[in-house]
């Protein structure tokens, strides 16, 4: 079985409608695909629709991805196999796609006095229906000439200490365990070796996130050296947690695809062990 364990779609910050993601998915052999959009749920029923009528051999694991803070970090918590109709977990993902909205609005504001036009405007028609994200941002940016790659506004303009940067307000990480928990799901740290922080202070956030009553933490992604993926599997181990994988596809890139080189090291446990009824 292939599983992706962490997707996006145009209802957050990916580039692909719900149709084309999972139609995307079962073309490149993956089983089992956890649809995690940022901070909302609204993606889940149109992917299941869209995976019956087209009648993929493909299924839907009901997910999202949770922005928290910590310290001085923005720490990503996915929420895999929750129930949609929660009421906890949708009463906070409000709450965070409200301060979604708030920083939208600032970041359009810093970045209309640097010289840009109508940046909110246009990142808001980027996502049609979706949240307003710091990606939209980037992409309007690198239409208006900023920077030639997303990557390169980010850096320039939308990281801390920069231009355009404001800081987030989100939840704890606590709060987001909570909710997941109380939605029936499991808790999954998410890609925790692109924090930007030493091994000291990594060992310091899986540790947390481990005794504040976390499941799981993400060990395997498509770009990453070998050696990077032992260690995370080893304090997986040390902090008592199961491991996931999940490419993080937002749109396709050379470099990552939806379940491209998505495996786990053979002493690690996965998450799906936990799944009453495994697919």
């Amino acid at each position: 079985m292939k599983y992706d364990l962490h997707s996006h779609s145009q209802f957050s910050d990916g580039k692909l409608s719900v149709a084309e993601l999972v139609q995307r998915a079962a073309d490149k052999g993956v089983d089992v695909l956890a649809l995690t959009d940022h901070d909302t749920l609204a993606g889940i029923a149109p992917a299941q629709a869209a995976i019956s009528e087209l009648n993929l051999p493909l299924t839907l694991v009901p997910g999202v991805e949770i922005s928290t803070r910590w310290h001085s970090f923005e720490i990503h918590i996915v929420g895999l196999q929750v129930d949609t109709e929660n009421e906890e977990l949708n009463e906070l993902l409000g709450q965070q796609q409200q301060k979604r909205r708030e920083r939208a609005l600032k970041i359009g504001e810093r970045l209309d006095k640097a010289g840009f036009e109508n940046t909110h405007e246009q990142a808001l028609a980027l996502a049609e229906k979706a949240q307003v994200t710091r990606a939209h941002f980037a992409r309007v940016l690198v239409a208006q000439g900023a920077a030639k790659t997303m990557q390169g506004v980010f850096k320039k303009y939308l990281s801390r200490g920069n231009t355009g940067y404001v800081p987030s307000t989100w939840c704890n990480m606590g709060t987001a365990i909570d909710a997941i928990h109380s939605a029936g799901g499991q808790a999954v740290l998410a890609h925790p070796a692109r924090y930007k922080m030493s091994n000291k202070w990594l060992r310091k956030l899986i540790g947390e996130f481990s005794g504040l009553g976390g499941d799981a933490m993400e060990v395997a992604q498509t770009q990453q050296a070998p050696c990077e993926r032992q260690f995370l599997g080893q304090l997986a181990r040390e902090n008592g947690l199961l491991c996931s994988q999940g490419s993080d596809f937002h749109f396709p890139l050379p470099y990552i695809e939806l379940g491209k080189n998505l495996y786990l090291p053979k002493d690690c446990d996965g998450v799906w062990q936990r799944w009453q009824s495994q697919p």
